[in-house]
């Protein structure tokens, strides 16, 4: 039997798992695999910071190796993508960034993609990541919202942000597809690309697809293990 997917939100705010477990429910399929959402007990409310980031990268290794064994996959669910490559380096199974995979997938849906981040702090930290990854040239824009994740529950201040940050993305730095910068963001990416009229990317739908894809092909994104 195929274990689960598994998708690790680093920050201990259950509300955010709640509300990215809920929008993966159309991956949800019969024929399986099962996805299954956890929270980290020990993280902060939101991923913030960088000394968040640093701080829950070993957690999110250690839930890899806690969960290996009945897993087929995992997704490290938040935007900074925290400890994504010594995760990859803990497990032969699957591992999955959001913010990669969202910003990836961003590429094949438009000319130049927009961020939609939190907190202006957060924009530095992204783009140290887009230029790691080497796309920065079909960045058209980073830009904050102005609320935390605790913040993000607040659903209609959030998403009238949303629009209102959306906007200057697609009008003013011709973003032709937006990735949200929060796993938190998950509920508004509908409502967010109805009032836009443009593709609205939940960057952990992407990469559990991803991580369904994996696992039905038997693919890997670390060393396969060899048989004598």
């Amino acid at each position: 039997m195929t274990g689960p997917v598994i998708v690790i939100n680093p920050n201990s705010t259950e509300q955010v798992t709640r509300a990215m477990d809920q929008a993966l429910e159309p991956l949800r399929l019969a024929a399986g695999p099962e996805i299954e959402s956890l929270t980290n007990p020990g993280g902060p409310p939101g991923v913030e910071t960088q000394e968040h980031v640093d701080r829950v990268a070993g957690d999110v290794v250690r839930m890899v190796r806690e969960h290996e064994d009945r897993a087929s996959a995992f997704v490290v669910a938040c935007f900074s993508d925290p400890g994504l490559h010594a995760a990859r380096e803990a497990t032969a199974r699957p591992v999955f960034g959001i913010a990669e995979s969202g910003m990836l997938a961003a590429l094949s849906l438009g000319n130049r993609f927009g961020v939609l981040a939190i907190l202006s702090g957060s924009v530095p930290r992204h783009l140290r990541y887009i230029r790691s990854l080497g796309i920065e040239s079909r960045l058209a824009a980073d830009l904050p919202i102005g609320l935390s994740v605790v913040e993000l529950a607040d659903a209609s201040r959030t998403l009238v942000r949303l629009g209102e940050v959306g906007e200057i993305l697609r009008d003013h730095h011709g973003a032709d597809v937006l990735v949200l910068g929060c796993a938190g963001m998950a509920a508004y990416r509908s409502p967010l690309e109805e009032r836009l009229g443009i593709t609205v990317i939940d960057p952990t739908q992407v990469a559990v697809s991803a991580a369904l894809a994996a696992v039905r092909l038997g693919q890997t994104t670390g060393p396969r293990r060899r048989t004598a």
